[in-house]
């Protein structure tokens, strides 16, 4: 019996996947509008380089990266411009947003989908495709993938993670990619292997997703450089550096990086969406979503363009069940939620949840007893109960001495905290 991977901490959280891991995913009509941020990634936004009144064709460039970390943003549909102004965004309160009427016939840009040798490429050759993709992580942070694959002078990478855990409740994206796309995923890793002139590779999933440890070792089958690693159920077990002390027995020091421990850890989306970048030329402008909750009448997994109105996807779902609550998106852990159904879908946007009353029932929190729960299920060891205590009354300094900036910001101390207290 293959020995299950794991770490310390953390907590079991009922994971409500049934709902869509065995709904294939569908695709999403065009949408009749786009609303395209500028700022989707970690860093510096993009650069609008159209206006209003431009025609645009789909995978062309309409903001440029504007910084060493930066990105640039791509059309999701062809069409017309129609105005470039803030907009609700799912992350920040408003960003400067792209708006482009769909002509509904999806022209793409002439480069678009010609198959390249990725043989005959240098690493520096598919780490500049990847940049001109505009490919971010695609789990949730959304760091610019052609950064992360540069590591640091004097930093050696030796070992590679593709993140498949997708350890948060209710979303099944990631699951169903690795169902339906394994090859993919795996010519992504290759990429990957080759950037960074690295041996040795590891594909993590928790084995409550024992279809998709069977078909990734398919698709590996042969290949002595990647293994799959069955992981136990348990949240965060997707977290970056909880994987690679479950996988590795490393650990990234306070304040550090993946790097600093020989290290690179990227989603399996990501992953689909290098291969796309570096072999077929395409740009990231659309992604798999995962639509549910009790708040939905038809959740499912969604090929959605970047920048559809979450609404939209909520249409296609059969629209919202009565005594809707909240609307989140992400999972229920770590997800933002949101004050309107307006924001439209990025490109870490990797689930849209809806929650009822019945599901939510709003907090009523009480005084802390101390029962060191928190504690317990912190996985970066720390002590939630007095962080809390400190930043409650400003004692910021004090706080970072108990460790705040390792905090990963997981919800596991709220999740258990007796008094439901939100740390």
């Amino acid at each position: 019996m293959v020995k299950k991977k794991g770490f310390k901490g953390g907590v079991h959280p009922p994971d409500f996947k049934q709902w869509t891991a065995e709904k294939a995913i569908w695709r999403m009509p065009l949408p009749r509008r786009v609303f395209i941020p500028l700022q989707q990634h970690t860093g510096t936004p993009a650069r609008a380089v159209v206006k209003k009144g431009d025609t645009v064709k789909t995978g062309q460039v309409i903001g440029e990266a504007a910084g060493s970390i930066s990105l640039p943003v791509h059309a999701s549909v062809s069409g017309k411009v129609v105005d470039v102004c803030f907009f609700p965004h799912p992350l920040f309160r408003q960003a400067e947003t792209v708006v482009i009427e769909s002509d509904g016939a999806d022209v793409w840009e002439e480069s678009v989908g010609e198959p390249v040798d990725i043989d005959c490429l240098s690493p520096d050759q598919m780490r500049e495709a990847i940049l001109k993709a505009g490919v971010a992580g695609m789990g949730g942070a959304a760091f610019p993938t052609h950064v992360k694959l540069s590591p640091h002078e004097g930093k050696q990478i030796d070992t590679v993670i593709l993140n498949g855990a997708e350890c948060e409740p209710y979303l099944t994206c990631d699951h169903r990619l690795m169902l339906e796309f394994s090859e993919k995923i795996v010519a992504g890793l290759k990429i990957i292997l080759k950037i960074l002139g690295c041996q040795k590779a590891y594909i993590a999933v928790e084995v409550n997703k024992l279809d998709a440890i069977a078909r990734l070792k398919q698709a590996t089958e042969g290949d002595g450089h990647i293994s799959i690693v069955p992981l136990k159920v348990k949240y965060p077990q997707g977290a970056e550096k909880q994987l690679i002390y479950a996988i590795t027995q490393r650990e990234v020091p306070s304040g550090g990086l993946p790097m600093d421990v020989g290290c690179v850890v990227q989603n399996v989306a990501t992953a689909f969406a290098i291969n796309e970048a570096v072999s077929l030329n395409k740009p990231l402008v659309e992604r798999v979503v995962t639509v549910t909750g009790p708040g939905v009448k038809e959740p499912r997994n969604i090929w959605v363009r970047i920048g559809t109105p979450v609404r939209e996807l909520i249409e296609q779902c059969g629209g919202y069940q009565p005594g809707v609550r909240k609307l989140i998106v992400g999972g229920p852990m770590m997800g933002v939620a949101q004050y309107t159904d307006e924001i439209p879908v990025i490109k870490g946007t990797s689930g849209i949840l809806v929650l009822t009353e019945e599901s939510s029932p709003p907090p009523s929190s009480r005084p802390c007893i101390s029962c060191g729960k928190c504690v317990e299920a912190c996985p970066m060891g720390l002590m939630p109960n007095m962080i809390g205590k400190l930043v409650e009354h400003r004692r910021f300094s004090e706080a970072q001495e108990y460790g705040i900036l390792d905090c990963i910001e997981c919800g596991c101390c709220a999740y258990v905290c007796s008094s439901k207290i939100n740390l």
